[in-house]
């Protein structure tokens, strides 16, 4: 699929050495098609890498996406350079009056917080009230994911005993679903987190609709209002070394940190990481973009009320 994107953006230099297709602004301009248009709500501090991340998930079929990189106007980030970020990313404000096919919430290394103890609780939630009128399909990653329930639904997140670190084998709940078409019985994500949705909260509320989940990380995968709101509540899209990345880090921080479960051969961290989830997270996003963006949006975003 190609995937357009601004010409001098630096990660599509890399998503082309990968031999994914990405269409620079000017080519999209002279094809005469309407791409599906993604937002991507950054909340992640390396945000070069979670762009790399996501546009490789998005890069499974043959459909062409525009992506529009989103930022917060309450929150400077430190981990990524100012430069960048105004560069290539749109404040809300700038793109509130539009409308998506489909907008991605991802994560954030605010988890501990109670949710209205974060700087940009209150954009936050403006933003997410706005998806339920602007947005085909909203798909919300990891603590993204828990603040969606948290706002739509009133379920709140609460505190593990130690963090979930790892690769963890997950079962699908639903096949019938087109979510999780393709999936085997069993598959494996990535998790990295503090807290967690109770599943029994989960599993009490009939407005949700749980696909996926695991006895070790608990639900993975849950989606509510006929896919328009999806839940995911690992980081499918997280690279081979993003684990390794984060467990040194901590290790070299001083931090009491255990190797992530399942995830270096022999448990032993100088050993290659084993990739254990691509073509499932791949999946994911492909059933995501074709069943739950694709073919339930207006030719006519503007034209056709949602």
């Amino acid at each position: 699929m190609p995937i357009r994107v601004q010409n001098d953006l630096p990660v599509k230099e890399l998503l082309e050495q990968e031999n994914i297709f990405v269409m620079d602004e000017y080519r999209a301009a002279h094809q005469d098609i309407r791409p599906i248009s993604i937002g991507l709500l950054n909340l992640m501090p390396l945000k070069e890498d979670t762009e790399l991340q996501i546009l490789r998930s998005l890069s499974n079929t043959p459909l062409q996406v525009d992506v529009t990189f989103v930022r917060v106007s309450s929150h400077v980030s430190r981990n990524t350079s100012t430069s960048h970020i105004y560069k290539f990313y749109e404040p809300f404000d700038n793109i509130k009056n539009q409308k998506f096919d489909g907008f991605i919430i991802t994560g954030a290394p605010v988890e501990q917080m109670p949710f209205e103890d974060v700087d940009y609780w209150e954009e936050l939630k403006g933003i997410m009230d706005w998806t339920r009128t602007n947005v085909t399909s909203t798909l919300h990653l990891c603590w993204g994911a828990q603040a969606g329930l948290y706002y739509h639904y009133g379920i709140n997140k609460v505190q593990l005993p130690e963090k979930m670190f790892g690769i963890f084998p997950h079962h699908v709940r639903n096949r019938k679903i087109p979510l999780v078409r393709g999936f085997d019985d069993i598959f494996f994500a990535p998790h990295s987190r503090h807290t967690t949705v109770p599943q029994d909260l989960l599993e009490a509320d009939d407005r949700i609709t749980i696909l996926a989940d695991s006895e070790e990380a608990g639900v993975f995968l849950c989606m509510a209002k006929e896919g328009r709101q999806i839940f995911v509540m690992g980081h499918p899209e997280y690279d081979r070394v993003t684990l390794d990345t984060e467990y040194k880090r901590d290790k070299g921080k001083g931090l009491d940190i255990k190797v992530p479960a399942n995830y270096y051969p022999d448990n032993n961290p100088d050993n290659m990481p084993q990739l254990l989830w691509r073509a499932h997270a791949n999946n994911l996003y492909t059933n995501w973009l074709n069943y739950y963006v694709y073919q339930l949006t207006p030719y006519d975003l503007y034209g056709t009320p949602f």
